[in-house]
């Protein structure tokens, strides 16, 4: 490829981008930005908790408040939305998630109550978010584009998750190292607490610069689904067994084994560049048909990076772990919400429902999942040891997450039997 051919790429996937519908793309924009809070949030804060409290069953304590205050929310975001602009409660999560940082920064002491104060707040604030964003994702998209659009929103999440670790631990070392704020850690925080809800508020303002319109129908409550949502829901359970893991193995595993949060945010950027331009081109190129194979894949690389962290179980095993979970996480989220989207299209026309009452129950599907396997950890280094949860919990819920791939293969034949949108 000539030079010329490459610097024109650029401006041609932008102008592809440009032909993407208006509502898609400013909700695109308000994501690539929030997506510089996520890191924070769930790297961080953790971080911050085990470094205060030296306990990794605090840290899955919160974790587990955090997954409680979700489903929660999830059930007032839906009876708001039959009075509030979906735009306002879209930004008000993102809001809530600076102002949630902020409750666990002052907390004095870092008792089990505290936390799970901040844990619930936190949860609320992503309550807000996520419900909101699923069922913005699912209506400014189509089965069609959809692989281009969670192909560049996590590009740019997973470009964020190596940029932010790097930038915001060597911050974090360096005002450990030269006493910063009178070496106040807790200053540090705060610090960092101030420019997320900067960054919080900036996205909201640009949510704002398109109308998107709330759901038609204000039922949203059912017990009774299709078959085939059933099984979304299983899928839902199995992803959830390794959401929790995903926020706080990481930084148990290096504040215990590796050391400081410096470290952390360099294990996090080794290879990031390299998946992100990887997941960019798996969103452009392929099609619904590829799903299943990307899907597999990235939860391969999840078993393989357990396996070596359970043998090693020193510095290096955590490396080669996060590095895994760095390709598996966007991988399987590539593959995952366009497929959960597709259910969502084709069963809430089948039964005539709406689309949120879909978006809710399936988070329930997701809690019911994380709620297990924090669980798990929780009883392993309670009843058995702390070593052996980090150790061997993980190479558990990998083994589990194996059940996702004909499931999931199963789902996707039957959604295009269905119903041919």
């Amino acid at each position: 490829m000539t030079l010329t051919a490459l610097l024109k790429k650029p401006q041609e996937e932008y102008n592809f981008f440009l032909e993407m519908p208006r509502d898609m793309r400013v909700l695109l924009v308000t994501n690539m930005i929030y997506a510089f809070v996520l890191p924070v949030i769930e790297i961080f804060v953790g971080a911050y908790i085990m470094r205060s409290s030296n306990d990794p069953k605090i840290v899955a304590i919160y974790q587990l408040t955090v997954y409680t205050g979700i489903p929660i929310t999830f059930l007032i975001n839906g009876f708001l939305l039959s009075r509030i602009k979906i735009s306002n409660l879209y930004s008000f999560g993102m809001l809530l998630s600076g102002l949630s940082m902020l409750v666990m920064m002052s907390l004095q002491n870092l008792s089990v109550i505290g936390v799970g104060i901040a844990g619930i707040l936190m949860g609320c604030s992503f309550g807000f978010f996520w419900s909101n964003r699923d069922f913005l994702a699912l209506n400014t998209t189509r089965d069609s584009n959809r692989n281009y659009y969670y192909g560049l929103e996590t590009f740019f999440y997973t470009i964020t998750f190596i940029l932010v670790p790097v930038v915001v631990g060597s911050y974090l070392s360096m005002a450990d190292s030269n006493s910063w704020f009178g070496g106040n850690m807790n200053r540090s925080y705060q610090a960092v607490t101030i420019v997320v809800f900067l960054l919080t508020i900036l996205s909201s303002v640009v949510i704002h610069k398109e109308v998107f319109k709330n759901p038609e129908q204000k039922k949203f409550l059912y017990f009774k689904f299709h078959s085939l949502w059933k099984k979304m829901l299983g899928l839902a359970g199995l992803k959830g067994l390794a959401q929790g893991y995903l926020v706080t193995a990481p930084a148990i595993l290096i504040m215990r084994l590796i050391g400081n949060e410096g470290s952390l945010g360099l294990v996090q950027g080794v290879s990031g560049i390299i998946t992100a331009l990887m997941l960019y081109l798996l969103g452009r190129t392929t099609k619904p048909e590829h799903r299943i194979y990307i899907f597999s894949v990235g939860l391969l690389i999840f078993l393989a990076g357990t396996l070596v962290n359970g043998i090693l179980f020193s510095a290096l095993g955590v490396m080669v772990f996060v590095l895994c979970k760095v390709l598996f996480q966007p991988l399987h989220d590539i593959a995952y919400f366009p497929i959960q989207m597709r259910v969502i299209d084709v069963v809430s026309k089948i039964e005539n429902r709406n689309e949120y009452s879909y978006i809710f129950n399936h988070e329930f599907g997701l809690y019911v999942g994380r709620f297990l396997g924090l669980g798990l950890f929780i009883c392993f280094a309670t009843y058995i040891s702390e070593t052996f949860a980090l150790k061997y919990s993980l190479i558990v819920i990998a083994v589990a997450q194996l059940a996702s791939i004909p499931l999931a293969r199963h789902i996707v034949k039957e959604s295009y039997k269905l119903h041919k949108i």
